[in-house]
C-alpha cells in the first residue's frame, strides 16, 4: 500500500494564508498535532485574551514586554534592562537552547535577591533562617529577655547570634567582639578559663577580684 505524504501546510483561520506547519504552534488536542492559527494571529489571540482576564479582575492592563532586536552572532539582548551584551555576560541555563539565562548577570541576580525578599522577606530575615532556623522576631524576643545587652560585656544593642557549632542550637544575642572572641577560641572553654587566668595575673586585675564575672553569669542563667 502507498503511504499518503505528510501533509506540509495549512490555512490559519484568521489571516486566511496558507503557511507551512512550522509556522503554527503544536497542540495536542489536534489531530495532526498543530492548532488551527499561525503563531502571530495566535500570539495576537493570546494577549486578547489575557487582557480581557485582566479585564474581568480588574486589574490594569499588562505592560507589553519588548521585542528582542536583532543581535550580532556571540551576542544576546537582555529582556531586563534591554542591553545587548556579550554571552559570557549571561548565567548559563543547560535547559537554554543558547545554554544561557534570558537576563544578564546582575539582573538575573536582581531577581535572585527579589524572590528572596519576597518569600522570606528582608536579607537579614532570610540569612538568621537559612543559618539558624530563627527570624528577625525571634531575635528580637531574645534580646528583649537578655535586657537588651550582650550576654557577655553587658554591651547594649548587640546584633550577632551565637550559636553551638556542633548541635547548631541558638545560645544568645552577643556583639560583635564577644561573639568573634568566642569564635577566635572555637568555643573550648579550658582555653577560655586559662585566659581568665592569664588576665587575672596582670596588674590591671589586682583588688578587683571578680565581681564583675559573677554579675554576667548570674545574667546568663537567668536567660
Amino acid at each position: 500500500m502507498e503511504s499518503i505524504p505528510e501533509k506540509c501546510c495549512r490555512g490559519c483561520r484568521d489571516c486566511r494564508e496558507t503557511k507551512p506547519l512550522s509556522e503554527f504552534w503544536r497542540w495536542s488536542h489536534a489531530k495532526d498535532g498543530y492548532g488551527v492559527y499561525c503563531k502571530p494571529c495566535g500570539s495576537i489571540r493570546n494577549g486578547q485574551y489575557r487582557a480581557r482576564r485582566r479585564e474581568r479582575q480588574g486589574l490594569p492592563p499588562a505592560i507589553p514586554t519588548p521585542r528582542a532586536p536583532q543581535v550580532p552572532e556571540g551576542m544576546k539582548w537582555c529582556r531586563d534592562c534591554g542591553e545587548v551584551k556579550a554571552l559570557d555576560g549571561f548565567p548559563i541555563a543547560s535547559n537554554k537552547a543558547n545554554g544561557r539565562q534570558s537576563y544578564c548577570k546582575p539582573c538575573f541576580q536582581a531577581r535572585v535577591v527579589a524572590s528572596r525578599i519576597k518569600v522570606h522577606g528582608d536579607r537579614r530575615e532570610y540569612h538568621l533562617r537559612h543559618r539558624y532556623g530563627i527570624g528577625v522576631a525571634d531575635v528580637e524576643r531574645m534580646l528583649e529577655g537578655q535586657g537588651g545587652a550582650c550576654l557577655i560585656c553587658e554591651k547594649p544593642d548587640p546584633q550577632h547570634v551565637d550559636h553551638d557549632h556542633e548541635t547548631g542550637k541558638v545560645r544568645g544575642i552577643l556583639c560583635f567582639n564577644c561573639n568573634q572572641g568566642l569564635g577566635n577560641f572555637r568555643d573550648d572553654v579550658r582555653s577560655l578559663i586559662r585566659a581568665v587566668g592569664y588576665l587575672m595575673r596582670g596588674s590591671s586585675w589586682k583588688g578587683k577580684g571578680l565581681d564583675g564575672f559573677q554579675v554576667s553569669r548570674h545574667r546568663l542563667a537567668a536567660a
